[in-house]
C-alpha cells in the first residue's frame, strides 16, 4: 500500500469530442511510470460519467518543493516531448485544477499499485464542496464522522511554484472521495463527479 502525499492535484480536462479514449490510451501507456519516475505519484485516472468529453485525474507530491522539481523534470523530459503533441491535440482546456492536501486523521488515500494490473470496475464519487472560509477541523470532523472516505482533502494555499500549469486560486474547497454517493448527513456538494476508473487507476 502507498499513502497519499501531502500535496494533491485534482485535474479536470475538457477534451475535443470523441478524444477521451485516445487520451486515456496514451496517458495510461506513457504518462504513469514516467511521471512517477520524477518523484510524483499518479493516484487515479477517470472517465467522468456525466460528460463524455471530461477526463479527470489525480496526482500527488511529497511537498511543494518536490512538486516544482518533478514537474520541471517531467515536462522538460523525453517522454512528454515525444508525446505532448498527440496529448495536446485531444485537449480544449486543462486549467480546471485544484491544489489540495489531505484533511483529518484518515484523509489520505491508501492505494495498492498492484490493482493497475487488474481490470477496473465500479464508480468513484468525488463530491466537491465550496466553503466560505478555509475548512477548519470541526468541518473536517463532520465529514469523517459521517462517511468512510477513500480520501478527504481541503484546499492547499501554497503559491503555485510551477506557473506553466495554472491552478484555481481564491477558492476554499473540501473534496470528498467515496465509493458510493450516499452523503446523508452532509451538506449538499457544489459539484458531484461520478468517475469510472481506467484500468491503470490505483484509485477505484
Amino acid at each position: 500500500m502507498r499513502g497519499v502525499s501531502e500535496i494533491v492535484e485534482l485535474r479536470r480536462y475538457t477534451l475535443h469530442p470523441g478524444q477521451r479514449d485516445v487520451l486515456i490510451e496514451l496517458f495510461d501507456r506513457e504518462f504513469v511510470e514516467s511521471q512517477e519516475a520524477t518523484g510524483m505519484l499518479v493516484l487515479g485516472q477517470f472517465r467522468d460519467l456525466g460528460d463524455p468529453d471530461q477526463f479527470v485525474w489525480v496526482r500527488s507530491f511529497p511537498d511543494m518543493a518536490t512538486r516544482r522539481t518533478a514537474l520541471t523534470a517531467f515536462y522538460g523530459g523525453p517522454v512528454w516531448k515525444a508525446n505532448s503533441a498527440a496529448a495536446n491535440a485531444t485537449m480544449i482546456d486543462v486549467d480546471n485544477v485544484l491544489l489540495l492536501r489531505p484533511a483529518g486523521r484518515n484523509g489520505g488515500f491508501r492505494l495498492d499499485p498492484a490493482v493497475r494490473d487488474t481490470p477496473a470496475s465500479g464508480v468513484v464519487v468525488a463530491s466537491i464542496y465550496d466553503v466560505p472560509a478555509p475548512a477548519d477541523d470541526a468541518l473536517v470532523d463532520l465529514f469523517e464522522r459521517t462517511v468512510t472516505p477513500l480520501g478527504l482533502l481541503r484546499t492547499e494555499y501554497a503559491v503555485n511554484n510551477f506557473p506553466a500549469l495554472p491552478i484555481r486560486t481564491g477558492v476554499h474547497k473540501v473534496v470528498l472521495f467515496t465509493s458510493h454517493a450516499d452523503l446523508r448527513g452532509l451538506p449538499t456538494p457544489s459539484e458531484q463527479l461520478l468517475l469510472a476508473p481506467t484500468d491503470r487507476s490505483m484509485l477505484r
